[in-house]
């Protein structure tokens, strides 16, 4: 009597297909998101861990002050004689400079959320598999925006002016930006490939000192050396600080504008095709 009592109840306890299926499919499934949409998602997901941890801001905002002081005050009366004069050229290099220097943080993110197991859950979510990377490129992009708001703010209080007015001066962040964003494929690759976020920042700061410094960023390149000169002038960085202070000083530069614009293309081409393998395959 027991035994089935027991049977009995163990049949009631286990619930059948079709009661499971009730409980949990209850009405139509909700529509897969777009990539805009799951892109947007993860851009203010990075937009919140700004928030939680405002330290992340530092970067973009002490970090272009105290270069932009320094170069300025270190250098302007040697070279140009006069800080006014010398902060009219360095301003949109150190403007480039401070931004493209912050694109390795976003490899940085990612192998952080490697490492703690993050990328596994979107890996089992249905949405456009690009869309936590693009998510991190959109959260920096806010932060390539204020790192160039806080130099031009600066700049303007020393006494910088730009001949390009307004529109040259969002023309030339709009630039920055795009390329930004652009090049930090190359650091989610890196973010993915390396094991540790210190190997990530170790091979940024390889890459980036000299593509920063032996550039037009700080002299102009007609007083290197002429062997020094052939690599400055094919640098991607010459390049865009070319077209931006063409572009804040009123004197647009269009093949070094377009020049960047097809770089851009190229190393999203490449580093995001690249990127998307080794996370499909992660």
């Amino acid at each position: 009597m027991s035994t089935a009592i027991k049977d009995e109840d163990a049949t009631l306890a286990a619930p059948s297909a079709e009661n499971l299926a009730a409980v949990l499919v209850s009405g139509e499934r909700p529509p897969r998101p777009s990539p805009f949409s799951s892109s947007m998602t993860f851009g203010w997901r990075a937009m919140l861990k700004i928030k939680h941890v405002p330290e992340q801001l530092f970067d973009v905002t002490a970090f272009p002050i105290i270069m932009t002081l320094m170069f300025t005050y270190l250098f302007g009366g040697a070279l140009e004689g006069s800080v006014t004069d010398y902060l009219q050229y360095l301003l949109p290099g150190i403007m480039v400079m401070s931004v493209v220097m912050t694109t390795m943080y976003t490899g940085v993110s990612v192998n952080t959320d490697i490492s703690k197991g993050v990328f596994d859950r979107f890996r089992t979510l249905p949405i456009w598999r690009p869309s936590p990377m693009v998510g991190y490129l959109l959260g920096d992009a806010f932060r390539y925006t204020m790192a160039s708001a806080t130099i031009l703010i600066l700049g303007l209080i020393l006494g910088f002016r730009p001949g390009g007015g307004l529109a040259g001066v969002l023309l030339g962040v709009a630039l920055v930006v795009v390329f930004s964003f652009a090049f930090s494929w190359i650091w989610t690759m890196f973010g993915l490939l390396l094991r540790s976020e210190k190997s990530v920042m170790g091979v940024s700061m390889l890459v980036l000192f000299p593509l920063t410094f032996l550039s037009n960023i700080l002299v102009d390149p007609q007083t290197m050396p002429g062997w020094l000169q052939g690599f400055v002038d094919v640098n991607p960085i010459t390049q865009l600080v070319a077209a931006v202070r063409g572009l804040m000083n009123g004197t647009p530069d269009a093949s070094a504008t377009l020049w960047v614009l097809i770089a851009g293309t190229a190393i999203i081409a490449v580093f995001g095709t690249l990127t998307m393998r080794l996370y499909n395959r992660k």
